[in-house]
């Protein structure tokens, strides 16, 4: 074949658990392709291009298949009878040229009996007792569909009266499409021809148009009956024994077992949702999120009027001292509390988060690896706002007012320390000049109208300049309302970029996996190459609906 199927059905297997763990697919799609069909009958051989043809007989307790074999291989190689009332173990029976490997893990040493033979006519098929599918152990129907991944016939064993056994019908119509089936009425001289024309009926409702049915009496001795067509199994079978028929069973088995690894693929389809659904998840977020940051921001006006008012009890006012009692003097400040963001505000959001998850939720993708995104935001969210207002309040109080406000507060700062001082030095200069004109003159010295007024001058040119700066700075108050504002509006759009941020990543995430399933899902779509066909009437009758 062109590619390995076991391959595809390891990488299917590893995907599913990559993408369960990141909550992409659920634990039932695990288990559906866990369940795949992954071994072939190529695994039980050292040399798998020269193997013989496997089959298996299948049925009830006591229709005598283990008769049959012992029959064809001309000694005791099943048990039978009192020996064995139900089949518990898979006995092999082959040519001692066949060289078999190590059994695969699945497969249990302890539940198989190999029995080599040196019959050059059976060198070409290897046969295979299968253990009682009616049996109450559950053990035994294990034992058969682990068993089944490596047979290509398989003789379906049926007696008169159990030819409508329920639990091997079961089988056949699951497992149908993936082996050539013979069908084995043993027993047959017990029966009516009622009961053979009913069987033919129940295998055309299986899909068999016309099934080969081998009419056996096998009860322990060799029957010398007419009506016994032993032979007939043995020469059926050994048609089928060669290259080229074992190719066209394998090829047409592996197109069954890809075509159900693809419809496996494909249920984990589901929780992927729609091409643009990401894309619905945003816009709607921004929509929804929008109304709710108008209504957050009017639901924080009053926290936010009133830590703004715990700023302004912090500034000082010019001779606010002299009138306080001692004791409000000696009350301890209050903390500034800049945490505001309360269990409403808090609720409000993860309604929004909710939301969310339910648009997600009708756009049919996993809702898992967004849950386990947006975890982390709620719990984020508080000290995340909360760290955007103590920033913003903190440069609002170091760059209060507008940029002309803090220009002129400059110049008038400026002010007031130059003109006062210039105001000084006028009238030290006067003081001295005045003092060396008295000397030189009978004029007198610098009097009362002059003390005053120089006194005047110099509180003014500091007075001045000081009440100008006060009135152009803004109240702490106003500056922290400022900065509280901005720094929830600051706050309120990191939560939404966030969240829009875990979305991008989801759906990063989502293209990934979807990518690979796809790819996985287009290499089912590629076949292998199929084998030459040939003009083989016995397998058409042997295959579901006749094809090949």
């Amino acid at each position: 074949m062109d590619y390995d199927y076991s391959e595809l059905v390891r990488k299917a297997q590893k995907w599913s658990e990559q993408s369960f763990g990141m909550g992409w697919v659920s634990q039932a799609g695990v288990q559906k392709l866990s369940e795949a069909e992954l071994n072939s009958a190529d695994a039980l051989f050292s040399n798998a291009g020269q193997r013989p043809l496997i089959v298996a007989f299948l049925g009830g307790t006591g229709v005598g298949k283990s008769t049959l074999i012992n029959r064809l291989a001309g000694k005791d190689i099943a048990r039978t009878g009192v020996e064995r009332p139900t089949s518990r173990e898979v006995t092999l029976f082959y040519h001692q040229s066949v060289a078999l490997q190590q059994f695969p893990e699945h497969l249990p040493i302890d539940k198989i009996r190999t029995s080599p033979h040196q019959d050059d006519a059976h060198k070409d098929v290897m046969w295979v007792d299968m253990p009682d599918m009616d049996s109450t152990e559950m053990e035994n129907k294990a034992l058969v569909l682990e068993w089944l991944a490596h047979v290509e016939v398989l003789v379906y064993v049926v007696s008169p009266e159990r030819y409508r056994d329920n639990r091997a019908w079961q089988l056949l119509l699951a497992e149908g499409g993936k082996h050539a089936w013979l069908f084995v009425m043993n027993q047959f001289d017990r029966g009516q021809p009622e009961q053979q024309a009913d069987f033919v009926q129940q295998l055309h409702k299986a899909g068999f148009v016309d099934p080969i049915i081998i009419n056996t009496i096998c009860a322990g001795e060799k029957s010398k009956s007419e009506k016994d067509e032993f032979n007939r199994l043995g020469v059926t079978i050994h048609q089928l024994a060669n290259r080229q028929t074992i190719a066209e069973i394998e090829y047409r088995s592996l197109q069954i077992k890809i075509a159900d690894l693809k419809q496996r693929l494909e249920a984990c389809l589901g929780r992927f949702g729609m091409d643009d659904a990401h894309q619905q998840l945003v816009d709607s977020w921004l929509l929804n999120w929008q109304r709710n940051k108008d209504i957050l921001e009017q639901g924080m006006v009053w926290p936010i009027q009133c830590m703004a008012a715990d700023y302004a009890e912090k500034e000082s006012h010019l001779f606010e001292g002299l009138f306080r009692r001692k004791k409000e003097r000696e009350e301890p400040k209050k903390s500034v509390k800049t945490e505001f963001w309360d269990a409403w505000a808090q609720s409000r959001y993860e309604d929004e988060l909710d939301q969310l998850i339910l648009i997600a939720d009708d756009q049919r993708l996993a809702l898992t690896p967004l849950r386990q995104g947006l975890l982390p935001l709620r719990a984020s969210a508080k000290s995340k706002v909360e760290a955007h207002v103590e920033l913003a309040v903190r440069d609002a109080l170091v760059k209060p007012g507008n940029g002309v406000q803090r220009f002129f507060m400059k110049l008038f700062a400026f002010l007031g320390a130059v003109l006062p001082l210039s105001a000084m030095s006028w009238v030290g200069y006067q003081v001295f000049e005045g003092y060396y004109q008295s000397g030189l003159t009978e004029r007198a010295y610098l009097g009362t109208d002059f003390a005053i007024h120089s006194i005047l001058l110099i509180l003014i040119t500091w007075l001045l300049p000081f009440f100008i700066q006060k009135q152009l700075k803004p109240s702490m108050e106003k500056v922290a309302l400022k900065g509280l504002a901005t720094g929830l509006t600051k706050g309120l759009a990191a939560l939404s970029t966030e969240t829009l941020k875990v979305v991008a990543e989801n759906k990063e995430a989502r293209d990934l996996m979807l990518a690979e399933v796809q790819a996985l899902i287009q290499q089912c779509e590629s076949t292998g190459t199929k084998p030459q066909t040939i003009e083989n009437k016995t397998l058409s009758r042997m295959l579901i609906s006749g094809r090949k």
